[in-house]
């Protein structure tokens, strides 16, 4: 029998953001909503070269993550960045790394 493994909830949402982001078509829907100061209905098809079935099923997963908000506005959806979700990722990845810093002649190579 297989032992169940309880994970850190730090490492868990890291991994699911992670895992969110890990394809470069999300990176650049992120990159496009940052730049943004308000939510964004039709323009990341427009900037990226990607179909619209395409760039939904890419802001799905991002929503799910907890990335990007959606908003229904008429019989469109427009996305912003959930900054609270990307600065607590920035800070659960800055103190996984964190250990680095204290050591950084480390060598394993």
């Amino acid at each position: 029998m297989k032992d169940t493994i309880n994970y850190l909830p730090q490492h868990e949402r890291l991994a699911t953001v992670a895992k969110a982001m890990g394809h470069p078509a999300r990176v650049a829907i992120l990159a496009t909503l940052i730049k943004k100061e308000s939510c964004v209905c039709g323009e990341i098809v427009e900037v990226l070269p990607l179909a619209q079935a395409t760039v939904s099923q890419h802001l799905k997963e991002l929503k799910k993550a907890g990335l990007v908000q959606g908003e229904v506005e008429g019989n469109k959806v427009c996305y912003c960045i959930n900054q609270n979700a990307l600065r607590d990722f920035a800070m659960f990845f800055s103190d996984f790394i964190r250990p680095l810093e204290s050591n950084p002649a480390q060598n394993c190579c």
